[in-house]
């Protein structure tokens, strides 16, 4: 097998406390991360062969980040540089990405203008079997929509095998596009979805029937679970596996747990619930790495799903972006927590 290919935007979480004490203190805390940089951060200390492609532009701050990013042990060559800044967000610690209270500064960011015919693909995706991408990428502008397609026509036509994490930031599509006119002419291409019943529907127009959130009934979510997926592999014939995650953040805590359906059967993962967390970022692209992780090691349906599940619910407990859990202590990360 070769190296899983991470492609989306470097970004710089700044983390304000909620009280303002960071203005008397002059301390403000910031994480670096991003969706894919967080998978493959994971898949790396996971030792999967992990690479990761963005764009940044050239200068002393950029050479900082790639000498993090190769400390690790994430392989740096696919790195695009161009473009004149850094994308940022502000998120006070323990916050979630789809709240509100998320800020975002990645207008005019290298990603955000990077143009097609400017990649060399042949180089780029040399070596690679798995190549990764989330909905996030084509929400940053048009210009990114329009990369992320001709990398996935790329890597389609080099029979790498693709993925999507429908990650929903409504607070992106920005530039007249919605997510249903843009993420269809994408998911074509993808072997591998995951997501949410919801983003599902936002995105790909696949049909949730209405209250079914407000019912709050697990039976209901698995069995629309199972018509989803199979909604989703029917109208995008490449994809062979949906993987769907429900977390609910309840008075008395989080509530978590996922479904993997293929081949017509849905599988559906322990259930895990926590009254208190540390952090909620990242949670999804930890269960995403877990995926990625079981698939590329041809392990059973099953193994994968609770591998993901476990992976996905012990990132709510590490206060960075990016998990910092060995794939060996995942399951006795989370064993205390089961229902």
């Amino acid at each position: 097998m070769g190296k899983v290919l991470n492609f989306g935007e470097l970004l710089l979480r700044i983390c304000p406390d909620a009280e303002g004490n960071w203005l008397k203190e002059n301390n403000l805390p910031f994480f670096v991360g991003g969706a894919e940089l967080n998978v493959a951060t994971a898949l790396a200390l996971w030792k999967i062969p992990s690479a990761y492609l963005t764009a940044l532009p050239d200068n002393s701050l950029t050479e900082q980040l790639v000498s993090y990013v190769k400390g690790l042990a994430i392989d740096t060559t696919a790195i695009q540089y161009t473009g004149e800044r850094v994308g940022l967000y502000y998120l006070h610690q323990g916050k979630d990405l789809k709240n509100a209270g998320v800020i975002y500064d990645r207008s005019g960011s290298s990603f955000a203008t990077l143009q097609t015919g400017t990649i060399n693909w042949d180089v780029v995706l040399k070596d690679v079997s798995w190549f990764h991408f989330s909905a996030i990428c084509p929400a940053v502008s048009l210009a990114a929509a329009e990369v992320c397609l001709e990398a996935l026509k790329e890597a389609a036509a080099r029979n790498i095998t693709i993925s999507v994490d429908l990650n929903y930031r409504a607070k992106l599509w920005k530039y007249g596009k919605e997510p249903i006119d843009v993420l269809p002419d994408l998911v074509q291409y993808c072997d591998v979805v995951m997501g949410n019943l919801w983003a599902a529907e936002k995105m790909l127009g696949i049909p949730v029937p209405e209250g079914l959130a407000e019912a709050d009934q697990k039976e209901l979510y698995l069995e629309q679970a199972a018509v989803s997926s199979s909604a989703l592999i029917a109208r995008f014939p490449a994809c062979k596996v949906v993987a769907n995650t429900f977390r609910f953040d309840e008075q008395e805590g989080v509530k978590y747990y996922s479904t993997l359906f293929s081949e017509d059967e849905l599988l559906v993962s322990k259930q895990y619930s926590a009254k208190n967390i540390i952090n909620k970022v990242g949670s999804g692209d930890c269960y995403m790495a877990g995926l990625i992780y079981g698939f590329y090691q041809d392990h059973p349906a099953e193994e994968i799903l609770e591998f993901a599940t476990a992976a996905g619910f012990s990132k709510l407990f590490v206060a960075g972006d990016a998990t910092t859990i060995e794939a060996d202590q995942i399951k006795e990360k989370v064993r205390n927590y089961e229902d």
